[in-house]
């Protein structure tokens, strides 16, 4: 796949200082101030630079999370993901933590005249997202760091169960885009919490983000989803490896122990406007 840089570029500035990134060779983005980025020939670049402190998905972490976002269970958290960013008529959709660009997609789906941007810390996230869509451009950044996006420029941000750097998207998006949140409740994924399988979560994940982010948005909407998920064996094993609790049982954490056959999916999806 080759990178089309000058739509890519239209999304992004340097992370060096700020100025806007424009194509400078075949597979280069420069600044005016002389700072050259390297873009890989897959279609995405990264502005990481050093010094962060996170780590990305791996390669097994993505395929869980692949196994099961395709495999549809997930489907109705992606579907009011979509009708959320939908509302603002979006034209560009920046998909902070995106992964393999599952969610993007759908909202892009829904909005057949957008283009999206898929920002996650994995590059081979990144690389799965551009490969999976020719309306989406990649870039490995930190969400916790300034993000090297240009001011003002998506109309809708999604942020599905990822960090969320509210002052940054506030920057990003245009006046009265909007920015919407997926947070889990309290018993989401509950009989494989109860069996050890998966970390736990704190309790009002979302009245948390309503009241961090009261300075900068306004909140629009606010939707549970919620209905029991059917299990099987490899679709334990893939909820359970496809987020931070594989990590910590890599780690030496509590392992997967669990014959339940159903859990209950149940999240908050928060549709905020920018101030």
């Amino acid at each position: 796949m080759s990178a089309d840089l000058s739509r890519l570029s239209s999304w992004l500035r340097c992370p060096v200082c700020a100025a806007d990134l424009e194509p400078a060779g075949p597979l280069t983005l420069g600044c005016a101030n002389g700072h050259r980025h390297d873009v890989n020939k897959r279609g995405y670049v990264s502005l990481l630079g050093g010094g962060t402190k996170h780590l990305g998905d791996t390669a097994d972490m993505l395929d869980a999370r692949d196994a099961v976002l395709e495999g549809g269970a997930y489907s109705p958290i992606a579907d009011a993901v979509a009708s959320a960013a939908a509302t603002v008529l979006p034209e560009r959709i920046l998909d902070a933590g995106a992964g393999t660009g599952h969610y993007l997609r759908a909202a892009l789906a829904a909005a057949p005249d957008a283009r999206g941007l898929a920002m996650d810390l994995s590059p081979q996230a990144v690389a799965r997202a551009v490969r999976s869509s020719d309306r989406i451009d990649g870039l490995v950044a930190d969400t916790w760091r300034p993000l090297p996006v240009r001011s003002g420029t998506a109309d809708a941000i999604l942020d599905v169960f990822a960090p969320r750097n509210l002052p940054e998207f506030h920057r990003v998006l245009r006046p009265g885009g909007t920015l919407v949140v997926v947070v889990p409740r309290a018993d989401h994924l509950g009989s494989l919490r109860a069996g050890g399988t998966m970390l736990d979560i704190p309790a009002d994940k979302a009245e948390d983000v309503i009241t961090a982010s009261e300075p900068l948005y306004a909140l629009q909407a606010r939707e549970t989803v919620a209905y029991d998920l059917p299990l099987t064996d490899a679709l334990r094993d893939a909820l359970a490896g496809m987020g931070p609790s594989a990590r910590h049982a890599a780690s030496g954490g509590t392992p997967a122990s669990t014959s339940a056959d159903v859990t209950r999916v149940s999240v908050d999806v928060l549709r905020l406007a920018r101030r």
